[in-house]
């Protein structure tokens, strides 16, 4: 028997909101909202009475691996609200001490490996930062923004035309999870 489409179910739970528009889905619950926008052609939704069914069509294989990562998008915006997420990392410098300070939606990194100018790393919306000593910790109700931020200050640190076995000052993600 051949297959037409391919189906799957989310359940969402219970007090979570669910809005559709076109691909655009929109959940809600305790008083926190995440939306997503899914350009993606041959893709459906369908509000049911547990939660979501996303139904992908023609039953190829492309099409399959493309359900399961929106799938996968659509649980971690459902868990995002159940508990936020939270990235720890930290900052290491060796000789040349390192101040870091947040300044609206930017992280300035002063002083890094005794460099004149100041280093910026953006913060997505979304995300809050707090820096306690040493330890940098970033939290939120999206994954993806909460990850590209911690990334976004591990990248802004990184050292170049150096040997990083010896030049081992940065930021750097230390643990993730909720």
């Amino acid at each position: 028997m051949i297959k037409e489409s391919f189906k799957q179910e989310i359940v969402l739970p219970e007090g979570t909101e669910l809005e559709i528009k076109d691909s655009e889905i929109t959940m809600k619950a305790n008083g926190k909202e995440n939306s997503r926008v899914f350009k993606t052609k041959g893709i459906s939704f369908k509000k049911t009475d547990k939660g979501l069914e996303v139904e992908a069509t023609p039953a190829k294989r492309s099409m399959n691996a493309r359900l399961k990562t929106i799938v996968g998008h659509l649980q971690n915006m459902a868990k995002g609200l159940q508990e936020e997420y939270e990235y720890n990392l930290t900052i290491v410098f060796s000789h040349f001490p390192m101040s870091v300070n947040v300044k609206g939606d930017v992280l300035e990194i002063n002083n890094f490996a005794g460099e004149k100018k100041p280093r910026f790393s953006k913060i997505l919306s979304g995300t809050t930062v707090t820096i306690k000593g040493k330890d940098v910790v970033v939290k939120g109700i999206d994954k993806e923004t909460v990850g590209q931020t911690a990334a976004n200050m591990e990248s802004a640190t990184k050292v170049k035309n150096r040997d990083r076995r010896i030049f081992q000052d940065g930021i750097f993600i230390v643990s993730k999870g909720k």
